[in-house]
């Protein structure tokens, strides 16, 4: 017999709401049975939560409806109760001025909603690239048990019999058009046919990135990064999930027992294998502060700089999610990984145990896909985090999209103050650049845009793109789409609007990049940085709502640009009952 199974199980954290004969349970029991419940649904059986981020502002997560059901079937099942609920639409397709604003206003929703509730476990249905970092967050922070389930990737598009990757081909077939390489009729065409199916991107993007790395955490069941959303088994993944969470609940498996510090070393180490977006940085530094578990930028440069890529994956690769899928997934590349000494095989996972023997069986069915540790795709993958007097809280590159050649690279600055200045100069044919300048972008980091809108893989010049220059070194404190390409630098902290050198930058300045010894450097002297400091004032705050709140306490991006007030677990404890 298990420690848990000898253990005596306390009483359901919904009997506070549901246990007893006095008038509040009367009422909670009373206005439940509306809904066609009976007495066995309040006998202290686990009431588990079903979070539902689907809708149809969501095309990502719009098919969520139909997997819900299938939670659902699993929950009832395993003798638990389901009680569906929605949360704010979290689509970075549509949501403007970027679905980054609302991610810890989304968080904050999740924490609030399940602590607030007589729910004893949830399952966070997660899809389009905010929301599982958002529904983590606030089940961390709450740390009732939980689990997380995707709801898949796209089937591949297809395009006068080529494949095309979501988003990576918007950002191709777009400078095409600008460079003259393609017709607008033909981009036009393409548009129907890259998302022909239910799913979130079916490249290595944000989305397929951090349904990646809650699989790697523990926090989702194996298989759950890869299988597309249209596939059978994804239901019968759902399926699963509601099962499972009933287990967990009976086992009182809360997250800070899943989200270690390992869970998150090995979430680190796929990232680089995998080729991971660089905005799954933010996203774990945020999970990890509701948690208390220590996480810093260094972290992701020392325990990712010599893992090799191995996912052949578009951006940085050939293949989408599909083939990734019927290559054997995840568990194929935290295989390789554990059989190299860089897989915490101890680490905890909600499907029971330790995370290893449930990743050492897996089989791949196709080494050009998941590529063997002897033949990678990028030697040393991983994200580089690179310091100096321009970027002293560290900035991003993702090294597996970037061109070789530059990566060791001196320039000077072509100075865009804003993204509007930006879009008002970048074809202008008197731009004074050329395809070694350097392109800099300012006041779009987190208290900046304000949001960290994904604008930081600038467009090249069209005078460049028609010279058939195809990358340039960028530079911004912005963030950039998991689907994008290029040798960009990102998350530059502290940002541009809270007054960090990257505001003091201006136009025909040198700019010194070396990833090799993770140095970013500004040629200007010490003396002249702090005269043009003197002269810099801030931009204007957002008058009132939910941006001012924002502006007002969003931390740095190496920090996780999570709300200063919101870091931490408060726990699932309701401070004062109803009456």
């Amino acid at each position: 017999m298990s420690d848990s199974a000898s253990k005596p199980r306390k009483p359901p954290r919904s009997t506070h709401w549901f246990g007893g004969t006095g008038k509040d349970a009367f009422i909670h029991r009373s206005w439940m049975r509306n809904q066609g419940l009976d007495d066995r649904a309040f006998d202290g059986r686990p009431i588990i939560g079903i979070c539902n981020s689907g809708s149809d502002l969501v095309p990502c997560n719009a098919h969520f409806k139909g997997l819900a059901d299938k939670v659902r079937e699993g929950i009832l099942q395993a003798g638990g109760v389901p009680l569906e609920f929605s949360m704010m639409p979290l689509g970075e397709t549509n949501l403007r001025p970027t679905a980054m604003l609302f991610r810890n206003l989304a968080a904050m929703e999740v924490e609030e909603t399940l602590r607030a509730n007589p729910l004893d476990g949830v399952v966070l249905m997660a899809g389009c690239d905010k929301t599982t970092p958002a529904l983590l967050m606030g089940a961390a922070s709450v740390d009732m048990p939980a689990l997380l389930l995707s709801g898949g990737p796209m089937l591949n598009g297809r395009y006068r019999g080529q494949t095309l990757g979501s988003g990576t081909h918007v950002w191709k077939f777009s400078e095409a058009v600008r460079g003259g390489q393609m017709s607008s009729a033909e981009f036009s065409a393409a548009e129907s046919c890259m998302s022909r199916s239910a799913g979130h991107c079916m490249t290595m993007g944000t989305a397929s990135t951090m349904a990646c790395m809650a699989e790697a955490l523990g926090i989702a069941l194996p298989g759950n990064a890869a299988l597309p959303a249209v596939d059978a088994r994804r239901h019968t993944l759902a399926r699963e999930a509601g099962r499972r969470i009933v287990e967990l609940v009976r086992e009182d498996v809360r997250p800070r027992n899943i989200l270690t510090r390992e869970a998150f070393e090995n979430a680190i180490r796929v990232n680089a294998a995998i080729g991971g977006s660089t905005n799954a940085v933010i996203h774990l530094l945020a999970i990890a502060g509701r948690l208390g578990v220590p996480l810093t930028l260094a972290d992701w440069d020392r325990l990712g700089r010599d893992v090799p890529t191995l996912v052949d994956l578009l951006p940085a690769g050939r293949f989408l999610m599909e083939e990734f899928c019927y290559a054997g997934g995840l568990p194929v590349v935290m295989r390789r990984l554990a059989e190299a000494g860089l897989l915490h095989e101890q680490a905890p996972s909600v499907a029971g145990g330790a995370i290893g023997p449930h990743v050492t069986q897996a089989e791949c069915f196709d080494d050009e896909v998941i590529r063997p540790l002897s033949n990678p795709l990028v030697a040393q993958g991983g994200i580089a985090v690179l310091r100096g007097n321009l970027a002293p809280g560290g900035a991003l590159i993702k090294v597996s999209a970037a061109s070789p050649a530059l990566l060791s690279h001196r320039g000077q600055a072509v100075v865009f103050e804003n993204v509007e200045d930006y879009k008002a100069r970048i074809d202008d044919p008197e731009l004074p650049v050329s395809a070694d300048s350097v392109l800099v972008l300012k006041n779009c980091g987190p208290k900046g845009y304000p949001g960290m809108a994904e604008v930081g893989n600038m467009g090249l010049p069209a005078k460049l793109l028609a010279q058939g220059v195809t990358d340039m070194v960028r530079l911004s404190d912005a963030r950039m789409s998991g689907t994008a390409y290029g040798t960009v630098l990102l998350h530059a902290a502290p940002e541009a609007a809270a007054g960090g050198p990257l505001a003091l930058v201006r136009d025909g300045d040198w700019i010194r990049l070396d990833v090799a010894t993770r140095s970013l450097e500004l040629e200007v002297d010490a003396a002249e940085l702090a005269r043009r400091h003197a002269d810099w004032q801030a931009p204007p705050k957002p008058v009132s709502g939910w941006a001012r709140l924002y502006v007002d306490h969003v931390m740095q991006a190496d920090s996780g640009a999570d709300m200063d007030f919101l870091v931490g677990c408060r726990g699932d404890a309701v401070a004062r009952e109803s009456h």
